[in-house]
C-alpha cells in the first residue's frame, strides 16, 4: 500500500462518517471498504465493548466469513490482548501466536487496532489475512487514523 492510497482511504473514511445514516451502518461501509480495496485485507470487523458485561467485547459489523467469535473476553486471543492492554497487536504469523483464536484456517497474520475515546477503550479495527507478514507501516497508519475517526461516533 502506497501513502498516497492511504490517503485516499482516509478521505473516504471521513465522508463515510461525515455522512447522514446510522453508527453500525457507518461501520459496514467502513469494513466493506477496506476489505474490497486492500488486497491482503481478508477478514474486516469491529469488535465493540459491551455496554451490558465488564470486559467482554462484542461482534459488530464485519465484511468477510462467518465467525463463530462473537463474544471475546478481555485477554483472551489476539482482539482480547488488544483490549486488555489498549495496544495495537500485529501477528506476522498466526501459527506462532500461543493466544490465538482461530476464525478461519485460512488466516495467517492478523492485526488489531483498538479504538479509544478519551481514556476509554470502546472497541477495535481487527483485519485477518490470508497471507503471512503483509501488514506495514502504511496500514498502520490508515488503521489508527480510522480508529481515532471512528471513536467520535462510538
Amino acid at each position: 500500500m502506497m501513502d498516497r492510497d492511504v490517503d485516499m482511504l482516509i478521505g473516504e473514511v471521513e465522508r463515510i462518517i461525515s455522512a447522514d445514516g446510522e453508527r453500525d451502518e457507518k461501520l459496514k461501509k467502513i469494513c466493506t471498504l477496506l476489505h474490497d480495496r486492500v488486497e491482503h485485507y481478508d477478514w474486516v470487523g469491529f469488535y465493540l465493548v459491551d455496554r451490558e458485561e465488564e470486559r467482554m467485547l462484542v461482534l459488530g459489523p464485519f465484511r468477510g466469513e462467518e465467525t463463530e467469535h462473537t463474544r471475546i473476553p478481555f485477554g483472551s486471543g489476539i482482539c482480547g490482548q488488544a483490549a486488555e492492554t489498549g495496544e495495537l497487536f500485529l501477528v506476522p504469523d498466526v501459527a506462532n501466536e500461543k493466544n490465538y483464536l482461530s476464525c478461519s484456517e485460512k488466516v495467517r497474520s492478523e492485526i488489531v487496532v483498538p479504538i479509544v475515546r478519551g481514556s476509554e477503550m470502546v472497541g477495535e479495527l481487527d483485519i485477518d489475512s490470508h497471507r503471512i507478514d503483509p501488514f506495514t507501516e502504511p496500514d498502520r497508519v490508515l488503521l489508527e487514523r480510522i480508529c481515532q475517526m471512528v471513536s467520535d461516533i462510538l
